[in-house]
């Protein structure tokens, strides 16, 4: 893992010990303006929960990827996770169990999450959903042929947006690409 200079690389233990937490969710609150995309990850990778930022592990392609579609004035860190909401955007993870790989999940906890994922977008009420993660979306919300872009069903009120992984792991989406899809979104909740 590429550690920015001067931050020291974390252990095999602490990175282990991270299994036991939680990240919590980026929402708006009183005084923000509306949520207008609530970006949904998989689960929370062992380097994210050991920070608590979401998409946190150096390399992760999530930060610039928002930036590069115009979603952020200019490129935030993992740790100015919470300067989202005041530009109507939220994060939140399908499954909150970290692992080092979202494999390592059952498709009963993806289920689980989709459930959970409804309650929180009817109190949220999103513009849109965005899951990153074509996999765990597809079982999760029982769609085998879902495909990256807007979806045809919705999540309460919300449309949903499927993006690919900006995982390092994902290695079939490089930036541009990745970038190119995030715009796509960010053009359809401008409009």
């Amino acid at each position: 893992m590429c550690q920015p200079s001067g931050v020291p690389r974390p252990t095999r233990a602490e990175l282990e010990a991270a299994r036991s937490r939680t990240v919590p969710d980026v929402l708006p609150g009183p005084g923000d303006p509306p949520c207008s995309v609530l970006f949904c990850g998989i689960n929370p990778g062992l380097v994210t929960a050991l920070t608590g930022h979401h998409f946190g592990r150096p390399g992760n392609r999530f930060w610039p990827a928002l930036h590069r579609a115009g979603f952020t004035p200019r490129l935030l860190r993992p740790a100015e996770q919470d300067d989202l909401p005041y530009l109507g955007l939220g994060v939140t993870n399908l499954v909150a169990r970290a692992t080092a790989r979202a494999d390592e999940l059952t498709d009963d906890e993806l289920r689980a999450g989709a459930h959970r994922l409804r309650k929180l977008v009817a109190r949220v009420a999103p513009g849109w959903l965005a899951v990153v993660g074509i996999t765990a979306y597809r079982v999760a919300f029982d769609g085998p042929r879902a495909s990256v872009g807007p979806q045809d069903g919705t999540v309460g009120d919300s449309r949903v947006w499927l993006l690919p992984n900006p995982s390092g792991l994902n290695a079939h989406w490089q930036l541009p690409d990745l970038a190119a899809e995030f715009a796509r979104l960010r053009a359809a909740a401008t409009a």
